[in-house]
């Protein structure tokens, strides 16, 4: 049997563990695993290398992913699906397991519907992939970002200053909530539950009273201040899933605490640190979960389905219904973070 695979999406850490798991497992089965480079992409183009135990060895512990990615929707070519059927044909695949967030796993639900052979695996830091507890790379870049607001927290102790840190999250505010919580945060603020100027001036200003001489804020990308009219973007350039760069809040929510308050504020911007460099033993051991469980679906033929973490098991969930909806911070994880700002 011959199978390919392809990760698609922004890069995330424990990618290559999952082709490891993929590879060393399929070998075992009698499976021939072929890596489609660059995701998407090299099935529109006719892309691929044949992956070895050999290729796959001593990769646990590198971010990034062996063979490439990229944001490529084949489904904005008016002849995407047929171009992807026909290297399909030549390569001679029997089946195809796609590792990417929400938009990756979004196409392989509709090659699924148009009857290939397709099995999902979960990956993005912002752990918004509805069906499963969590996904791996998330914990990676929680770590990333509790350590740089650690950081932060010295310098900030140091010059009594108010540290704006704006983390990823277009959607969900999960890193900024796990990462506040983790880092002691005065203030975090998230898409799912926007918290006016005044209000975060409001527990600064009490912390400063009580005696504390330095302020914490965590601020995900996605979420939007009252004063703007939309969420601040970077670049108005769409990429193929619609979606538009995003950063720079933290700068203009730095400026409205410092003018609300008086107290010196700045702001750090980590951006694409978090998501590079080694993943955490967590990680590696989910990503090799999930490559185990999703050669068990292909040897079971259970197709358009998604590998997913219930509790501490890994279960099959339609992929239709995995990219049905984001998984988005819901209110009584925010209430834990919120025991804190006052």
């Amino acid at each position: 049997m011959r199978i390919g695979i392809l990760t698609g999406g922004g890069d995330c850490p424990g990618l290559n563990a999952v082709l490891r798991a993929v590879v060393k497992k399929g070998l075992q089965c009698d499976i021939e695993v072929l890596g489609i480079l660059n995701g998407w992409k090299g099935l529109l183009d006719g892309e691929a290398e044949p992956l070895s135990e050999v290729r796959v060895s001593g990769i646990i512990d590198r971010g990034g992913t062996l063979i490439g990615t990229s944001r490529t929707n084949p489904m904005k070519n008016p002849n995407g699906l047929q171009l992807c059927r026909q290297t399909w044909e030549r390569f001679g695949l029997q089946g195809l397991i796609a590792v990417g967030g929400d938009d990756t796993l979004s196409v392989a639900a509709k090659f699924h519907e148009a009857g290939l052979p397709v099995v999902g695996v979960p990956k993005t830091i912002d752990n918004d992939i509805a069906s499963t507890d969590f996904t791996f790379g998330f914990d990676t870049a929680v770590s990333i970002a509790t350590e740089a607001i650690d950081r932060l927290h010295t310098t900030a102790e140091s010059h009594q200053r108010i540290m704006v840190c704006e983390v990823m999250g277009r959607h969900a505010g999960w890193i900024a909530t796990f990462a506040g919580l983790a880092s002691g945060a005065d203030c975090i603020i998230i898409p799912e539950f926007p918290m006016r100027m005044a209000k975060v001036a409001e527990i600064i200003n009490e912390r400063r009273k009580k005696g504390k001489s330095f302020s914490l804020v965590v601020i995900a990308e996605g979420a939007k201040p009252e004063f703007a009219a939309d969420v601040i973007k970077q670049s108005m350039k769409l990429d193929e899933f619609g979606h538009v760069r995003l950063g720079g809040v933290g700068h203009l929510v730095a400026e409205e605490i410092e003018r609300l308050t008086g107290i010196e504020t700045r702001v750090t911007i980590l951006g694409h640190v978090q998501r590079g460099g080694t993943p955490t033993a967590f990680d590696r051991i989910l990503a090799t979960r999930f490559g185990l469980a999703a050669i068990g679906l292909v040897l079971e033929r259970q197709w358009g389905m998604m590998v997913a973490l219930r509790g501490n098991e890994i279960v099959p969930v339609p992929l239709k219904e995995a990219t049905a909806t984001k998984k988005l911070v819901p209110r009584e994880w925010f209430a834990l973070a919120e025991v804190f700002f006052g």
